[in-house]
């Protein structure tokens, strides 16, 4: 099962967890984003660059996705529709989201928009700490083993 990685928001130091799982794993992970990136020479890393626009690196994930594969993405909305064919979704605090807990964060997500459409300065989320990284190793290595059994 492939690993997708909605790279244009993904931290660092995460990415380099994933190049490092994929190839002690001999897994395949695509990194989609709407930029060029850098990915260190690996047949298991490969990446996907997708036209500039709204969405467009999250539609392309979707549109690849299948049942059993695994997609990185802080992007709530994503994770959803992801859940919905079948994959599974992690976030990079090591979150792994499910279908019984996505609809209580689109909630929030939406709630925390309608706030900051008001006026309201609700901040962003707390940087990414090193138990976060820790986690979602963790959280991706788990993964990987249960895929390997």
């Amino acid at each position: 099962m492939p690993v997708w990685v909605d790279a244009d928001a993904c931290p660092n130091v995460i990415k380099e967890v994933l190049y490092r799982a994929a190839v002690r794993t001999e897994t395949l992970v695509t990194f989609v984003a709407n930029q060029s990136l850098r990915i260190p020479p690996s047949p298991y890393l490969r990446s996907l660059r997708v036209a500039a626009g709204f969405d467009v690196a999250d539609n392309e994930i979707v549109k690849r996705v299948e049942p059993g594969d695994l997609v990185i993405t802080a992007d709530i909305p994503l994770a959803a529709e992801v859940l919905e064919k079948g994959g599974e979704a992690l976030n990079p605090r090591g979150e792994r989201y499910s279908p019984e807990t996505i609809r209580e964060r689109l909630t929030m997500r939406d709630f925390m928009d309608t706030l900051r459409a008001s006026g309201i300065q609700t901040g962003g989320p707390a940087a990414l700490s090193p138990r976060d990284r820790q986690q979602f190793a963790n959280a991706l290595d788990n993964w990987l083993r249960q895929r390997k059994a």
